[in-house]
């Protein structure tokens, strides 16, 4: 202020002086018009540099304006320095208000903030998806207005948001289970986040009925021991009979074992998602082995044909590869009626890949049932796959084994004239 002062005293002095000193030589006339063009001169020169800041405030531009001399100088230089100060920080205001929109567009939950009347001030694209929603049409509406479930009406007039709302047949094809919560933050508004919780559902689903599987077929052969136990105990009975309840018995016991057996195995295989090991594994020592344990099981009543038409053996984990094709072989033979035929062939296919296949002359199976039967406990006929030793869980093994090799299970059915089942490897888990 001081420094403002003494230039304007300045330039006062200055016109006093020259036009004393024109009035002295030149007359007042004269001395007027030197005294108000000195006053002027600076009027015009701060007019000026007025009009260029309004200009470059008008285009918003202050920092690149040329700077004038004299007082000027300083006044548009701090004028500059303070427009970038404030530039800057708005800049890197609308650079984390970015970075937060993009984390929550790339969160996996959906996101609503809603104001203090529950109408939608943002959200995200996964809202969006799993409610129908668009938000450069739906902002600023209220939300019970476009999800009219009355449970989430509800949940959002009682305005208890301690513990969640399950929404079922939610999203695009009514398909999604979602667990939505409300959160309080600033001035009544409310942050809703959404949850997709279908594959949970569906595995608590299928952890349920696992249990009751595990629970129904484990009680059957137990309750059948405890009865012959109680008869053996409370009777007596001839040897031949004893025998026979032994026997049958034993029966239950090993239909227990296999049952055990076959949940561990696809405990440890569901345990260990990462690809099988590459040691070689001779498919004609394979092919011997399941034509041994294949006559065995069938007690003289199929005809078998076994064949190795190519000599490349496979990649993988001797043990779980045996054990896949144990059970297709025992599967067809437990299916097969007496007197059938059963055909087990190693080859390698015109794509180059390694294909082994099972081929029976059994009843065949519908082909509604095929795309379930690699379910676990899944069977066409209960009783049937009780009677014939089947646990249920052969072809879900034999799925999680060909996916831990890469290969792929197909199954081709026609009632009434048979079945073939294949496993085809690709081409890096063949060997010379």
């Amino acid at each position: 202020m001081i420094s403002a002062l003494t230039r304007f005293s300045f330039v006062v002095c200055l016109a006093l002086i020259a036009a004393f000193i024109t009035l002295y030589n030149w007359g007042p006339e004269y001395a007027i018009v030197v005294g108000v063009f000195l006053l002027s001169v600076p009027l015009v020169y701060s007019y000026i540099n007025l009009a260029r800041l309004g200009k470059y405030v008008q285009s918003d531009s202050i920092e690149n304006m040329p700077l004038p001399s004299g007082f000027w100088e300083e006044v548009f230089f701090r004028l500059q320095r303070l427009v970038k100060t404030l530039k800057q920080r708005m800049r890197n205001i609308e650079q984390q208000h970015e970075r937060f929109i993009e984390a929550f567009q790339a969160s996996p939950n959906g996101i609503l903030m809603l104001d203090e009347s529950d109408q939608i001030e943002w959200c995200n694209s996964i809202s969006e998806r799993f409610f129908g929603l668009i938000f450069k049409r739906d902002v600023m509406q209220r939300i019970n207005f476009l999800i009219r479930r009355p449970e989430f009406i509800q949940y959002l007039n009682k305005r208890n948001f301690d513990e969640p709302l399950l929404l079922e047949r939610m999203g695009p094809d009514s398909s999604l289970s979602l667990m939505l919560q409300a959160f309080p933050f600033g001035n009544q508004r409310h942050l809703l986040l959404v949850q997709n919780v279908t594959d949970l559902q569906k595995a608590d689903a299928m952890r349920r009925d696992f249990v009751a599987n595990v629970s129904h077929e484990m009680r059957t052969p137990i309750t059948v021991l405890m009865g012959f136990l109680e008869t053996v105990q409370s009777l007596e009975l001839e040897k031949n009979q004893r025998e026979q309840y032994f026997d049958m018995m034993m029966s239950q016991a090993q239909r227990m074992k296999s049952l055990v057996e076959d949940l561990l195995t696809l405990a440890n295989l569901e345990a260990n998602s990462l690809p099988a090991a590459t040691n070689q594994v001779n498919v004609e020592t394979l092919m011997a082995l399941l034509k041994n344990d294949a006559e065995a099981l069938s007690h003289g009543n199929h005809s078998f044909t076994f064949e190795v038409l190519n000599k490349n053996n496979l990649l993988g984990d001797e043990r779980e590869i045996l054990s896949a094709f144990s059970n297709l072989v025992s599967n067809a033979i437990r299916y097969t009626p007496e007197a059938g035929a059963i055909h087990v062939k190693w080859i390698v296919n015109a794509d180059g890949q390694g294909e082994f296949s099972v081929t029976d002359t059994g009843p065949g199976i519908a082909s509604e049932h095929l795309s379930r039967l690699t379910e676990r406990f899944y069977r066409i006929d209960r009783s049937r796959s009780r009677d014939t030793g089947g646990t249920g869980l052969g072809l879900a093994i034999v799925k999680h084994i060909a996916n831990r090799h890469q290969a792929q299970l197909t199954i081709e059915s026609t009632p009434g004239k048979g079945s073939t089942f294949k496993l085809r490897f690709p081409k890096e888990r063949l060997s010379s």
